[in-house]
């Protein structure tokens, strides 16, 4: 018997034991990784899954994770969960063993979710990949990319039934490399049947239009059927998206001709079968107004969520109700987090810009104010201030944003209410200008809990603030409703093929 024979006989063994225990009722028991503060984690916990616990690095995501998903724990227990991690230096048996899991570690995990940043993996490519398949420890003489790395590694310390990998479009084709393609290749030779997607937000019942990347992988014994949802909603996506699309897919047509095996096209939402996108306004308009009376524009000073504030009507839409009332996530009363940042030379200049203006068209809005306001002290004075003088420049920069619009097009950008919103990056804990708020009467930026409902995540989750923290959270998530979606399918996969899958693995242990 060689080693790959016995190798394969563990893993079936591993195998048939977590398909026995979820035939008795155990739910599918998760490890998220690069969890963020649980955009993934909301999407399977929902879906019926256990969430284990999570790894990420960043503080205050680490612990609006616990907040969330461990919040009923006990207090040794919970500071566990809210434990930043560097994923590179603790092993999957050491992390399992801080939460109090004992037993063979690849008998405790069903399922590895999470989303490894890209830049450095991206330079790999095939040949290295498969040194790494044969060799776990390589990532430790290669820290450009040990993060994806790690990713694999604790796929094959934990041999998960199922996984996901979440990326931007880019890692389609990054520097001419399709990651994805190469992922599945190592996944692969580990015992996966992977699959991978571009999936957009928006066509799941996300009021955003967010593109992503999405690989799906189960372990071969299953036999798997199906790796992704079908669209539920529809819109005709702004040509920005296809473009971005198209360039992440020219890879994949090369793939393609080379008889790729990984790639799956998900079939295109009609208007005629399925739901209209959630528009902005539709996720939002429930929300207490932000106007000129409020504090949060009147006054500096820092934007903690130790303010409740109730709703001022009932739900008007099917997802502000679902919002409201998510299992598990509910605020029925109000919210805490409904803060905005304090920006008092630009509300003049949000008024009165236009549905889908950016900087550019701000910028040139901002100079006409400042001619007007020129024009009023000319008026009122009999002069204007002279051009270069102190008063000169200190009226300017009361009116006008100090950015090159050549340079930074894409910095300002107001949302239409009768649209979803585009995508939100993680700069919004910098700042908020890329989502302006629709409605002119309240001329500023959204707020976090309103970054939030464009995200999907639900008013009864909480992010540990303040304000610029949670913001740069919600930017870096993955929208729940998506990760559901994608959790419900893998959930009926699971369902179907367990009872099937028992009887084989259990011939395949005997030698039938």
């Amino acid at each position: 018997m060689n080693k790959n024979t016995a190798l394969r006989k563990t893993d079936t063994s591993v195998i048939r034991g977590k398909l026995e225990r979820l035939d008795r009722g155990g739910r599918p028991r998760v490890l998220d990784l690069f969890a963020g503060c649980g955009g993934i984690s909301l999407g399977f916990h929902s879906a019926g899954f256990e969430m284990v616990g999570a790894v990420e690095i960043d503080e205050a995501a680490a612990r609006s994770h616990a907040l969330n998903f461990h919040r009923n724990a006990p207090p040794e227990l919970f500071e566990a969960h809210a434990k930043p991690r560097d994923i590179t230096m603790i092993e999957p048996d050491e992390l399992l063993a801080e939460y109090g899991i004992s037993g063979p570690p690849n008998a405790q995990i069903d399922v590895i979710v999470g989303g490894p940043p890209c830049q450095a993996f991206a330079r790999i490519g095939r040949a290295k990949l498969r040194e790494i398949a044969a060799c776990p420890e390589a990532f430790l003489r290669d820290p450009r990319s040990n993060l994806y790395l790690r990713y694999l590694d604790y796929v094959r310390a934990l041999e998960p039934v199922a996984l996901l990998m979440e990326n931007v479009p880019d890692i389609l084709n990054f520097g001419g490399h399709n990651v994805a393609e190469e992922t599945c290749e190592v996944l692969d030779n580990l015992g996966y049947d992977p699959r991978y997607t571009l999936m957009n937000a928006v066509f799941f019942g996300v009021p955003e239009m967010r593109e992503r990347m999405v690989l799906v992988a189960y372990r071969k014994e299953l036999k798997a059927k199906r790796w992704h949802p079908e669209p539920s909603h529809w819109i005709n996506l702004p040509q920005g998206y296809h473009g971005t699309r198209q360039v992440a897919m020219q890879t994949i047509r090369i793939d393609l001709l080379e008889e790729d095996r990984y790639f799956s096209n998900l079939s295109e939402p009609h208007p005629d079968h399925s739901i209209s996108a959630v528009t902005a306004e539709q996720a939002l308009s429930d929300l207490p107004r932000i106007d000129d009376e409020s504090k949060l524009k009147q006054s500096k000073g820092p934007r903690r969520f130790d303010q409740f504030v109730r709703y001022p009507w009932p739900p008007r839409t099917d997802y502000q109700r679902l919002m409201r009332q998510w299992p598990g996530f509910e605020s029925m009363e109000g919210v805490h987090d409904h803060v905005i940042r304090y920006l008092p030379r630009d509300y003049k200049i949000f008024a009165r810009m236009q549905p889908g203006d950016q900087y550019p068209e701000a910028h040139q809005l901002a100079f006409r104010m400042f001619e007007e306001r020129l024009q009023e002290i000319e008026r009122k004075e009999g002069r204007r201030p002279r051009p270069g003088s102190i008063r000169y420049e200190d009226e300017m920069a009361a009116y006008v944003p100090p950015y090159d619009p050549d340079k930074f097009p894409n910095k300002w950008r107001k949302m239409e209410a009768d649209k979803p919103a585009r995508t939100l990056m993680a700069h919004l804990g910098k700042d908020s200008y890329s989502h302006i708020h629709y409605d002119s009467t309240q001329a500023r930026t959204i707020s976090v809990r309103e970054a939030a409902r464009l995200q999907s995540f639900p008013d009864g989750f909480v992010f540990q603030g303040p304000m610029n923290p949670a913001f740069r959270q919600i930017g870096n998530a993955v929208p729940p409703l998506m990760a559901k979606a994608i959790a419900d399918t893998m959930m009926k996969q699971l369902e179907k093929v367990r009872e099937h899958e028992k009887e084989a693995c259990t011939q395949a242990a005997v030698g039938v």
